[in-house]
């Protein structure tokens, strides 16, 4: 598989420093997006460490020919090493206590995408002009959709949106991010983001933005751009990936 790939990153109107952090692996064999949490620059150390940490056990897998299972066992492992080593972290400093931050990723092995996560940071596949979110948020806010006590339009605005049960740096961010297997059709598009791009645009507005032109780079632009001015108030970064 070949991809096409843009990314921005952005402070966004409303906060002091950035604690969104991403990384693109160089051979574009998988991709991570980051949104870190906690006073001061805690959540901007919290995403630079799982950016640094995750790479580096991510690159132990045979991008060519690995099985399904070790190639989820190693992206377990990765994530569990980065929670470990962050939730370590915030013990020792006080400064860095109860720091944490989400995670994302889109790896490619073979024909086969493997997408998945902890907290609220998502990745969305845009086939056949529809736009699908792949990953499941780890919020308070979609516990309480999945078990019915809430609706969807209820979740949009409720008080728990933003609150997580599960995030590296915390107890469970470490457990099986039991990842979704997917086959590369030439032409899809997808999306890696954290909270601040649905924060300002709906999943409808998303997808008219990725299908929008053919430059990875200008897509990023123009969905960072646009939950700006829809009225994010965090910081909102996206890597879109395109297959050809």
């Amino acid at each position: 598989m070949k991809f096409r790939v843009g990314t921005l990153s952005i402070t966004g109107n409303f906060r002091e420093n950035n604690e969104d952090n991403f990384y693109t692996d160089p051979q574009h064999r998988f991709f991570l997006v980051a949104d870190g949490m906690g006073g001061q620059s805690a959540g901007e150390r919290a995403s630079a460490i799982a950016m640094e940490l995750i790479p580096r056990r991510l690159k132990a897998i045979d991008f060519e020919n690995g099985s399904a299972s070790a190639v989820e066992q190693l992206i377990d492992d990765a994530i569990s090493h980065a929670n470990a080593e962050i939730m370590a972290l915030g013990e020792l400093d006080s400064q860095l206590k109860n720091m944490g931050t989400t995670i994302t990723f889109l790896v490619a092995v073979g024909n086969t995408l493997y997408c998945g996560g902890v907290g609220d940071s998502r990745v969305y596949r845009l086939r056949d002009q529809k736009l699908e979110q792949l990953t499941t948020d780890h919020s308070l806010t979609q516990a309480l959709v999945d078990a019915g006590t809430l609706t969807l339009e209820e979740a949009a605005n409720h008080r728990f949106k933003n609150v997580l049960y599960r995030y590296l740096g915390s107890k469970d961010g470490g457990g099986a991010t039991k990842p979704r297997q997917l086959d590369a059709r030439s032409g899809d598009r997808f999306v890696l983001c954290t909270d601040g791009v649905n924060g300002g645009l709906s999943d409808e507005s998303i997808g008219k933005l990725l299908a929008a032109g053919s430059d990875p780079q200008k897509i990023a632009d123009s969905i960072v751009r646009g939950a700006e001015q829809g009225g994010s108030r965090d910081n909102i970064t996206c890597t879109v990936v395109i297959v050809e």
